[in-house]
């Protein structure tokens, strides 16, 4: 029998001749999604602008996409709020399975339909070949805004006008047309109050009283158990780190942690700003009552909490933690090391440290030759950074330098004066430029 006579062929090319959609309405792909157990959920294109930065990684994903579901899940306060962090990460582990499971369901209805879709993970696991640079596949909080599923808050978290920031997202990407005006559009207003009990709960100072946040800081303490804990840790068992002070590098709990996380789920360390914040139709009852006994009942108990605080060495939240919280342990971990030029570049932004910037007026042209060739602009001003391509304006000092060298030096393989001595890098201007622009990015 030829191929194309045989009954399964026969019956594909049957369906691909009328039966198969090529359209379908927002309002139904939001029903499909409600009747799989979301709790809300908003319907996006894939030509949105507010996610037009990562359309690119998602065609590539699924290059049929053309619509996304942004679903939304809820979780049960009260666990998140709790101390104990078993309690709090049981919650966040079940609520990520049920999105998982809400999107997987919500795939097997439209594919009943004929319809393909791909829903990419909630959450872990992620994409860790690609670690320390992008490990997701979509950035389900852009999709949820831009769906109207709520807006981002101070602590960069999306806040659900009836839900608040007790909820878990999740996205599914659609092979389907849908119209233009029935898509989601992004709320009017921020659920956020401004109470800023994130700013006081967050251990390591990730969130700023202006507004700014600083992701390295919140990556190193928070996702400690996630991506760069247990690689810390068994470097260390190797025997690759520096053998002084080994007797105190690792306590029993610990070690304990890292076996929990490897045979149940990694634990989120903090997760503090969810913790306590008021925002939300459902949620802001308490707080409006009673601010101060709000305050006391979420905020306290885990300000005064005595715990480990994972922290890169000479960063703002090292210095952070040792000012906010004394009764606190910093335990001091690698940060964040580049493995490519094009994730030095992308990364520098999510590392920088403001506070080791205070002073610096500063713009760095980079060009790098070799495995990689580049050239970028770096200026640091008012403690902010700006990452620009190409050669722009005139430099207080500019770096020369073979990629891969350069990348060692990042990750503290090969010496600066050695890569210099050996030309290497070569440097054009005061070397206390290079030296300031270090600080601001401890590793």
């Amino acid at each position: 029998m030829k191929l194309e006579h045989h009954p399964t062929v026969l019956e594909l090319r049957r369906r691909e001749k009328g039966t198969t959609p090529e359209r379908i309405s927002a309002a139904e792909l939001r029903e499909f999604a409600l009747r799989a157990g979301a709790d809300d959920a908003g319907v996006i294109g894939i030509d949105r602008p507010e996610i037009a930065d990562q359309r690119d990684e998602i065609l590539h994903a699924f290059p049929k996409t053309r619509a996304l579901v942004s679903l939304v899940c809820r979780m049960h306060r009260e666990p998140i709020r709790s101390p104990k962090r078993s309690i709090a990460n049981l919650e966040f582990h079940q609520s990520t399975d049920h999105v998982n499971e809400v999107a997987r369901t919500l795939v097997q209805l439209l594919e009943t339909r004929g319809i393909r879709s791909l829903n990419p993970p909630s959450g872990f696991p992620m994409e860790m070949t690609e670690y320390p640079g992008k490990i997701w596949v979509v950035s389900h909080k852009p999709v949820a805004v831009a769906a109207g599923m709520g807006q981002m808050g101070i602590h960069r978290n999306v806040i659900h006008p009836r839900f608040g920031n007790f909820i878990l997202l999740g996205t599914v990407l659609v092979a389907a047309e849908i119209d233009e005006e029935q898509q989601g559009r992004a709320i009017d207003f921020n659920p956020c109050l401004g109470c800023k009990l994130c700013v006081a709960a967050c251990p390591v100072g990730a969130i700023k009283p202006d507004g700014q946040f600083d992701p390295s800081a919140c990556l190193t303490h928070n996702y400690r158990e996630f991506m760069g804990g247990f690689l810390d840790f068994s470097n260390h068992a190797r025997g690759k780190h520096d053998a002084s002070g080994d007797a105190d590098r690792w306590a029993d709990t610990e070690t304990a942690s890292m076996w929990q996380s490897l045979s149940f789920g990694a634990n989120y360390k903090a997760a503090y700003c969810l913790a306590v914040c008021p925002a939300g139709e459902e949620v802001i009852s308490p707080y409006l009552d009673n601010p101060k006994e709000f305050r006391d009942a979420t905020l306290r108990p885990l300000v005064e909490k005595t715990e480990t605080i994972y922290v890169v060495p000479q960063s703002d939240a090292e210095t952070y933690v040792q000012r906010r919280f004394p009764h606190k342990r910093i335990q001091r971990v690698p940060g964040v090391r580049p493995r490519t030029i094009a994730g030095f570049l992308r990364g520098m932004s999510i590392v920088f440290q403001s506070g080791k910037s205070a002073g610096l007026d500063a713009v760095y042209h980079f060009q790098f030759h070799g495995a990689e060739t580049a050239e970028a602009t770096v200026t640091i001003r008012n403690q902010r950074i700006t990452i620009e391509s190409g050669l722009i304006g005139t430099p207080t000092i500019r770096i020369v330098a073979d990629a891969q060298t350069w990348i060692g030096f990042l990750r503290k393989e090969r010496s600066i004066v050695w890569a210099m001595i050996r030309r290497k890098v070569r440097v054009t201007g005061s070397l206390r430029w290079l030296l300031a622009f270090g600080k601001c990015f401890p590793s």
